[in-house]
């Protein structure tokens, strides 16, 4: 009789141990969770136009236990303006400025990774500074001491003014700086002024500022 039942109990035995065991080991594969996310590229510049007017963006996942991958995230953009972004991360250009692109984790909203973008006007061919000829600033004469410059660009689809969005340099900074096209004089002596956007620089505009 009591040997009929040893093999019934040795077999629930073993049983529980294997439930025990499985429990006890199952803290080893616990499904990592989302610590942080990246955005790449972390910049990025697209042109107006229907030429190098796309950016696909990419969502990388840090998990807890130090492994990455690709969680699930969702995409949008700060000002659908300047430009959208489609569920799969791909940024399309509408119109000159700048745009945060950002993915957050479906599973953890407050996870999130982001990406700057800077819409800039495409096909530029030339750009042209008004004035062009030579200005005169002083630095000692309130409302003589600064000057603004514009700049417009020639481009494949028309002209177009960048003033805001052009790259702005003074060649000698000690004597003017500028900044947005407004040219600033700091001290006696001359600089020039020039403007550049995608890949092309503007003739430069002479700045000469006296006492």
């Amino acid at each position: 009789m009591l040997n009929g039942r040893r093999v019934p109990l040795t077999l629930a035995f073993a049983g529980l141990i294997l439930v025990a065991f499985g429990a006890g080991c199952r803290g080893f594969f616990v499904k990592p969770t989302l610590s942080s996310i990246t955005v790449t590229p972390a910049t990025a510049t697209l042109q107006t136009g229907s030429t190098g007017n796309t950016q696909q963006y990419t969502a990388f996942g840090t998990f807890n236990d130090g492994s990455t991958g690709s969680p699930a995230v969702t995409w949008t953009s700060s000002d659908p303006t300047v430009a959208t972004v489609t569920a799969g991360g791909l940024a399309t250009s509408v119109a000159t400025g700048t745009a945060t692109i950002t993915a957050t984790a479906t599973q953890n909203p407050t996870i999130k990774g982001t990406g700057q973008l800077t819409v800039t006007v495409g096909c530029i061919q030339s750009i042209t500074l008004n004035p062009a000829s030579t200005v005169t600033l002083s630095v000692s004469i309130q409302g003589q001491n600064t000057v603004p410059i514009t700049a417009q660009a020639t481009t494949c689809n028309g002209a177009v003014y960048i003033t805001s969005t052009a790259t702005w340099t003074s060649s000698n900074p000690s004597v003017a700086i500028v900044n947005g096209g407004v040219v600033t004089a700091l001290a006696p002596g001359s600089t020039s002024i020039t403007a550049s956007a995608g890949g092309i620089v503007s003739p430069a505009t002479p700045v000469n500022v006296n006492p």
